[in-house]
């Protein structure tokens, strides 16, 4: 394959720092977008494909600045006739319980879910290829505003994990550097691909339950599962926009779901995922974790 050229979008956070790794350990010329310029639609001319890891951070003003940047995007995107990919979430399927895939029905029932609906629908409208990527929570080994190292183990170095919600809810996860490998292997047969793919990535899934005794596996440890303090979330909402965000989507904690493998193996039957017992203990704190051997050796630094 000659090598091509990827536009990484966000690269200081998890998807797009994991994303540009994936993409350069296989021959990519990565680029990384300054946003001080403020002129995406330039810093794609001559990408093959972009990679958008922008999202607003703390859930900040969603329904204003999500729309901008999908406008941004699409427009790059025409301009350059690169394909894009998107890391997608669940919030568009709303209550739904059990398997989540391409045909479940999106009946986003929070504000967020249905931006997160509009902002799809836009890239399909626009002609533009497009690869919706869609993931669970996604674990960072790095730590980088994850939901291991900022929810469920941000007290791990006491023996405690945090529930936010019911402990024996089936949960699905994607281990970012696994998410990212996916993404490019997707990039390089787009061209056997739709011009609008919605595709589940299956990660991990498992309880919190499941996750206290695979860490006390691990660590020879005993380990407490403790509540979540949404009371004191509810308290700050009048005052706080990150508690008003975080209630509304408390319900996803205590939903029993998971992502289908069907169209994900059926595309990429090769891919094999990081063991699932070292994703689920690479959140915990390096004293008390033998094996740190997954967590990610840096970051690409190459750009044009």
């Amino acid at each position: 394959m000659m090598s091509q050229t990827v536009l990484i979008l966000g690269g200081n956070g998890k998807i797009g720092s994991h994303a540009a790794d994936a993409f350069w350990n296989a021959g990519w010329r990565v680029r990384h977008y300054d946003r001080s310029t403020n002129d995406m639609t330039a810093a794609a001319m001559g990408a093959d494909v972009i990679v958008n890891g922008l999202n607003p951070p703390l859930y900040r003003d969603w329904a204003r600045n999500i729309p901008m940047i999908t406008d941004q995007v699409i427009a790059a995107a025409k301009a350059s006739g690169a394909t894009v990919i998107l890391p997608g979430n669940v919030y568009n399927f709303g209550r739904h319980e059990g398997e989540m895939n391409e045909t479940t029905p999106q009946a986003a029932h929070t504000r967020k879910g249905r931006i997160r609906i509009a902002m799809e629908d836009a890239y399909r409208a626009s002609g533009v290829q497009t690869i919706v990527l869609r993931a669970g929570n996604f674990i960072d080994p790095n730590g980088n505003g994850d939901i291991m190292s900022m929810l469920i183990m941000r007290a791990a170095a006491s023996k405690k994990l945090t529930s936010p919600g019911n402990a024996d809810a089936m949960q699905a996860y994607a281990y970012v550097p696994d998410w990212a490998r996916a993404a490019r292997m997707l990039a390089e047969k787009r061209d056997s691909l739709s011009s609008f793919e919605d595709i589940a990535f299956p990660g991990h899934s498992f309880t919190l339950n499941q996750l206290k005794s695979q860490v006390e596996a691990t660590t020879g440890m005993a380990f407490k599962v403790t509540s979540f303090p949404w009371w004191a979330v509810r308290l700050a909402s009048p005052f706080v926009e990150l508690a008003r965000e975080m209630l509304e989507m408390r319900y996803l904690y205590s939903l029993n779901h998971w992502l289908g493998a069907g169209k994900f193996d059926e595309l990429l039957p090769d891919f094999r995922p990081t063991p699932l017992a070292d994703v689920m203990c690479v959140g915990l704190p390096a004293d008390i974790n033998p094996d740190q051997s997954v967590r990610s050796s840096g970051k690409a630094v190459a750009a044009e």
